[in-house]
């Protein structure tokens, strides 16, 4: 692989105008085709095969009308006053015209008052599904009431849930990426040439995906979370090659062949982090979840264009900037300033020497920070769990306040039978039913549709959205109607959606681990030809994800220091995130394993002892994954600041998985066990040796063909 790299990185070298040409004419078309084929992204997921999925396509086909998107807007009086129909009439009127909407409620006639008169709640329902409504139908909604002087209105339901957007909060992390890569190299052309490679393959690759919301259905979550990575990777990937072709410079190696050294040894490294993340992150459609599939192979797509953008843009960028992306004291080629030895090898040599204590201490820090896992609950957000300034969280507030908890998770059950007699009948006997349950506060009167082949009976539970109780209340319910004859009882709703979908995901992560981990065995096995350390690295990437869970439950769940990053209200997690956690950390953590001990072992094949090499491979890289772990935590944290829990969760998650990864565990733990475990790290059978097929990711044939006199030709023409 290293040789083919490295002939590639000459060519793009060489040809730099082509090169830069291709990639900006790719960033044009994609632009344009963004521009005229972007669609509306969704906050809906959907789980077919489970019970709650199936029962909400069936109510669309039969009871269309209350399938559209539902919204409920609360207006409470001021404390001691009661509310009048005078007052709620120009409510429900506002709420009547907005485009869209098929129905508003008044509360005095529908009943839904609180029984002692200060709040109400108008029931509105629109026609087409909420990821349908545009932009203009949620603004006017929920602008509602905004103007009625003396009560307080909010909106809230399906059609208040705002999509996730992309704004300052990811700048913040690009600028400290720019400080960081400033720092690093010394040269101003050099940070502000990496950002820029790594900015224009985000930008393709954002573009695409955009291009492709006209034919496919993707959650609002999705663009976000590829943005995130794509720019985290773009920048590291960017930095690792570009580190590596300033130190062949600074070798003596003429710039065209100092390009191609570096796309040829630092390339490959690149090449195989990115599709391990690739991998990772596709593998996410092995679960049989559509909107993880889809959001998976987003991001998994936004990851090869940053592989692509190092491998061919960068050397082309590479052969315009000439010397100076180095430090400007050494572009006439004047030595380096003597130096004394540089904190990683002082580092490595520290470690090494308590490699015993260090070993204990990580492995049980990092194991008590997994403690709060043992808490972790799992479901999809309610507006509970929204900005305290948001309309949707206001409007949860005064409908809590006024008729309880559980107005805002109610349930459907969907009753549907052969004929209108016996439709009735089971749902009168399913309504019966519930009724008489504990932890249920109310149950409304079955509706029928047209044909009276199916009845909705809508279910108040006591407890909210994402409480145990009610968790275990929907359990029960599908228990009891189960006895219900003469037709199918399902039961449906956005609350019993949230709980389906976190059990399925719940039930696919430990599969998706066990794939993850199996992984990361046989490709580091492969590319050090190794059994010892791809299990430490696999044992080490768990200790990660272990951790990040603990701290991430502690501090989204628990409530723990949760006013720091902004959370006003904890709550379970959102049900996604683990799997999703799982996928990147895994590429992540791969990467920062091949750049640290791919020195390892090229220095113990050299002749270097155990104990030399592993100092080596910290002294050497330390600074470079430093960095880069610097500038991932920043990208990652930038997103913490955003007003959507689900991005908050999933940056904050991220930013601590990399600084535990990086930190505790790669650039500590490691080299604590890579020195206990001795010659005996890199010990392969031989029949395993001759069948495992040699990558070479650290260049050794690449530097062997190049060390290599060129052979005379057998004969003359002249």
């Amino acid at each position: 692989m290293a040789t083919l790299l490295y002939r590639l990185g000459r060519w793009c070298f060489g040809r730099r105008g082509t090169v830069v040409a291709i990639w900006l004419i790719l960033l044009g078309v994609m632009g344009g085709a963004a521009a005229a084929f972007m669609g509306p992204t969704t906050d809906e997921f959907r789980m077919p095969g489970t019970e709650s999925q199936q029962a909400m396509d069936s109510l669309q086909k039969d009871f269309p009308q209350a399938a559209g998107a539902s919204g409920t807007i609360a207006i409470a009086a001021p404390e001691g006053a009661k509310l009048n129909p005078g007052e709620v009439a120009p409510v429900v009127r506002e709420a009547a015209a907005v485009p869209g909407v098929v129905a508003a409620l008044d509360p005095f006639q529908s009943g839904s008052v609180s029984p002692d008169g200060r709040y109400a709640l108008v029931q509105v329902q629109f026609e087409e599904e909420a990821q349908k409504l545009t932009d203009a139908q949620r603004e006017a909604y929920s602008e509602i009431g905004r103007d009625i002087d003396g009560l307080e209105v909010a909106a809230g339901g399906e059609p208040a849930v705002a999509v996730p957007a992309m704004g300052s909060a990811e700048i913040i992390g690009v600028i400290v990426a720019a400080v960081v890569l400033l720092i690093t190299f010394g040269s101003l052309v050099a940070a502000g040439m990496t950002l820029a490679n790594a900015l224009i393959g985000v930008g393709v690759g954002m573009a695409g995906l955009y291009a492709l919301t006209g034919a496919v259905e993707l959650s609002s979550t999705t663009p976000v979370l590829a943005l995130m990575l794509g720019l985290a990777v773009g920048i590291d990937y960017s930095l690792f090659i570009t580190s590596r072709y300033r130190q062949n410079l600074l070798d003596g190696l003429e710039a065209r062949e100092a390009a191609g050294r570096a796309i040829g040894t630092a390339g490959s490294a690149v090449v195989f982090a990115g599709v391990t993340v690739v991998i990772a992150l596709a593998g996410l459609s092995v679960v049989g979840i559509p909107f993880l599939a889809a959001m998976g192979l987003a991001a998994a797509a936004t990851v090869a264009v940053a592989v692509l953008v190092a491998l061919t843009l960068l050397p082309a960028v590479l052969a315009f900037a000439g010397p100076r992306v180095l430090p400007r004291g050494r572009r006439d080629g004047a030595p380096a300033p003597k130096k004394r030895e540089n904190f990683g090898y002082r580092w490595g040599r520290g470690v090494l020497k308590l490699r015993v204590p260090v070993l204990l201490v990580g492995i049980l820090g990092l194991g008590a920070l997994a403690l709060p896992v043992t808490d972790m609950r799992l479901a999809l957000p309610d507006a509970g769990t929204a900005a305290e300034d948001s309309s949707q969280r206001q409007a949860y507030d005064l409908i809590s306040e006024g008729f309880g908890p559980g107005f805002n998770g109610r349930l459907m059950t969907v009753v549907s039978g052969e004929t209108t007699a016996a439709t009735q009948a089971a749902a009168q006997q399913t309504a019966q039913t519930i009724g008489g349950m504990d932890g249920v506060a109310a149950v409304a009167p079955p509706q029928l549709n047209e044909a009276g082949t199916t009845a909705l009976v809508a279910v108040v539970p006591e407890s909210g959205p994402t409480d145990a109780a009610t968790e275990d209340l929907v359990h029960d319910i599908r228990d009891r109607v189960d006895a219900v004859a003469g037709a199918d009882v399902a039961l449906t709703g956005m609350t019993a959606m949230g709980i389906d979908v976190s059990e399925k995901l719940a039930e696919a992560l430990p599969v998706y681990l066990i794939l993850v981990v199996g992984l990361s065995v046989l490709l580091l096995m492969v590319v050090f030809r190794s059994l010892l350390v791809p299990l430490k690295a696999a044992l080490g990437f768990l200790l990660t994800v272990a951790a990040t869970f603990g701290i991430t439950t502690a501090v989204f769940q628990q409530g723990h220091l949760a006013g720091l990053v902004g959370v006003d209200t904890p709550g379970p997690l959102i049900s996604f995130l683990p799997i999703i956690l799982v996928g990147i950390l895994f590429g992540l953590a791969m990467d920062y394993e091949v750049f640290l001990v791919s020195k390892m072992r090229e220095d113990y094949v050299h002749g270097d002892t155990p104990r030399q090499a592993t100092v080596n491979g910290l002294g050497q890289n330390a600074r470079v994954v430093t960095a880069a772990a610097i500038i991932m935590i920043a990208v990652f944290g930038g997103f913490v600041l955003a007003h959507d829990p689900i991005i908050k969760s999933i940056g904050f998650a991220l930013a601590v998985g990399v600084f535990i990864d990086a930190f505790v565990v790669r650039m500590t733990l490691v080299p604590a066990a890579m020195s206990l475990l001795g010659r005996g790290a890199w010990w392969l059978p031989r029949w395993l040796d001759r069948a495992v097929p040699n990558l070479d990711i650290e260049g050794e044939k690449l530097r062997g063909e190049l060390a290599a006199p060129e052979p005379e030709p057998a004969y003359s023409t002249r």
